[in-house]
């Protein structure tokens, strides 16, 4: 059986994660404001949200067993931030 958590799939998956949360930032900032974007966002918003975080744990724990892979450290670090800069945005 193959792993699920193999390096290309979780640097994809986190970089996806990542893209999701930085549209979204885009789209508030630049006040689209479309009924078929905003349904969108409040469908996925939840999922990918749990997501982040998920694979953020995932993430720390395939580093910690595979340490030289540079680009899914580098999808990793931009994972967790993009995962704090979400959840320290509920609390402003």
């Amino acid at each position: 059986m193959k792993k699920l958590a193999t390096d290309k799939n979780l640097t994809i998956i986190n970089f996806v994660i990542v893209s999701y949360f930085l549209l979204i930032w885009v789209i508030n900032t630049l006040q689209i404001d479309a009924i078929l974007i905003g349904v969108f966002r409040e469908l996925l918003t939840i999922p990918f949200l749990i997501a982040q975080i998920a694979f953020s744990i995932i993430g720390i724990v395939f580093i910690i067993k595979n340490p030289k892979k540079t680009i899914t450290t580098i999808s990793l670090v931009l994972l967790i931030a993009c995962a704090v800069i979400t959840i320290s945005s509920f609390f402003e």
